[in-house]
């Protein structure tokens, strides 16, 4: 009993320290030792050192080229101005009478391409602030929008997105970027469609009542403002909207969607791998690797396609490429962290008790229990890719056997996975949410309702509409 005690208080001290802003790198060795402590059978240095750390590192080693070059990229994107030719191309075909649409496609676009979910916010914002400021919709919509296109269904349910939430399941099931590719369009489409209509449904209300755009802080302030502009994309070149310009700067994106489909579905599996069943290689086989493999190489190729076609806009490409691999190395290790911390509770006696509770809703369907144990773990760390971590590094194993048992394929185990993610991850403490928020100026108590629907109301209900399709029909 003392274990489990142990367990939830790291639990809630973990949430409710990271929303105070504490580093998750300080909280989870702390709370995982904390929860030792309330075990009797787990000494405090060797769970750290032979649980924790270990843990830790294999997450780095299989995922650092992944979070490497998906930051670099995303800030090749960002410098080159890339980022802000296709949105303002977007923005310009839709016109201003479909301002929310126009930006969530945005958003999506950039997102489903490997652009980070926070360069986009920073790219995207003054686009969005300025067509909604034209189209009259209340400025307290755009965290919303931006969430909705940058957050949701091309983070966890799109088939082939690069985005780490997609990558994550595959070593543990033997799956692709590509898992269930039917369901993830009808969970995606869910989410799309229901979001768009509670925020124009939100727009048509604040105009029946006269509500306009308003002013925010970041637009009142003249530093924030100029901060603001300071930190999104680099300024687009003069013929940002014309075809030559949108070609460049989409191609790149089309490109690691295409490569990545090939490489996992066609051309890995027709090599020949068997060398990895070597020691020397981890006796492993290519259906544990190919997932990895197609990202990491779809991301490479891109961004050697980016440098070419936008060197005229990269001055101090030397620079950019530092600066994204730099800002790669803190999202990692938080994430490892969290998975550490997720090792140290599966050690721990009590966890057995808590496992077989989880395991124990609707016995024979681990679809059920692995989309509330996700779920829940990923809001208590407010993190989508933190949660699904520990959920997996604990029962990942013990959900697969149960679903081979079950006939339920490991692509549905997947993407059921990776939806269960993007539900209850966007809860006020979350760091995309409260970044989001600082680079609008709005406040939680301004706009974070409609992120709360967007966000994570309508994910959980796709979730619930992709479990019942799965159960019912299996994977597609």
């Amino acid at each position: 009993m003392t274990s489990i005690l142990g367990i939830l208080l790291a639990l809630v001290l973990l949430m409710a320290l990271a929303y105070r802003g504490v580093s998750v790198l300080i909280l989870a060795p702390l709370m995982a030792l904390l929860a030792a402590l309330f075990s009797p059978d787990a000494p405090l240095l060797a769970s750290y050192t032979q649980v924790f750390m270990p843990a830790l590192g294999g997450f780095v080693i299989a995922f650092f080229p992944l979070f490497l070059l998906g930051a670099v990229f995303g800030k090749l994107m960002e410098d080159s101005g890339a980022a802000t030719v296709i949105a303002q191309a977007i923005v310009k075909t839709l016109g201003v009478q479909r301002a929310i649409l126009a930006i969530v496609l945005a958003c999506a676009v950039l997102t489903y391409g490997g652009v980070s979910l926070f360069v986009v916010a920073f790219a995207v914002y003054p686009i969005a602030a300025a067509l909604f400021r034209r189209a009259d919709v209340p400025q307290r919509l755009i965290p919303g929008t931006i969430a909705l296109g940058a957050f949701t269904f091309t983070m966890t349910a799109l088939p082939g997105t690069p985005a780490i939430q997609n990558a994550i399941p595959m070593p543990f099931f033997g799956t692709t970027p590509f898992a269930a590719p039917g369901l993830g369009l009808i969970g995606g489409a869910v989410m799309l469609v229901l979001g768009t209509l509670w925020l124009m449904r939100r727009a048509a209300s604040a105009k029946t009542r006269g509500e306009g755009f308003g002013e925010s802080s970041a637009l009142k302030d003249p530093a924030n403002a100029t901060t603001a502009r300071a930190s999104t994309a680099g300024h687009p070149p003069p013929d940002a909207l014309s075809g030559s310009a949108f070609a460049r700067a989409i191609a790149p994106v089309v490109l690691v969607i295409a490569l990545n489909y090939l490489l996992a579905t066609w051309l890995l599996p027709a090599l020949d791998t068997a060398y990895l069943a070597e020691p020397r290689y981890g006796s492993t086989r290519i259906e544990n690797l190919r997932g990895i493999w197609a990202v990491t190489t779809a991301l490479a190729a891109a961004i050697v396609l980016l440098v070419l076609l936008q060197r005229a806009r990269l001055p101090a490409l030397g620079q950019t490429l530092e600066t994204g691999a730099t800002s790669s190395v803190l999202p990692l290790l938080n994430t490892a962290s969290q998975v550490g911390f997720g090792a140290v509770i599966a050690s721990l006696a009590g966890f057995a008790l808590i496992r077989d509770a989880v395991l124990g809703i609707a016995p024979g369907n681990p679809l059920v229990s692995m989309s509330i144990a996700v779920n829940i773990l990923a809001g208590i760390t407010g993190s989508a890719s933190g949660g699904m971590s520990i959920a997996l590094q604990t029962l990942g194993e013990t959900w697969l056997a149960m679903g081979q048992a079950a006939g339920i394929a490991p692509d549905l185990l997947h993407r059921v996975t990776a939806i269960a993610t993007g539900g209850l991850d966007a809860l006020p403490h979350n760091g995309a949410v409260i970044t989001l928020l600082g680079i609008c100026g709005l406040s939680h108590r301004q706009a974070y309702a409609d992120i709360f629907v967007v966000a994570v109301a309508i994910p959980v209900l796709s979730l619930v509409v992709v479990v019942l399709l799965g159960t019912a029909f299996g994977s597609f």
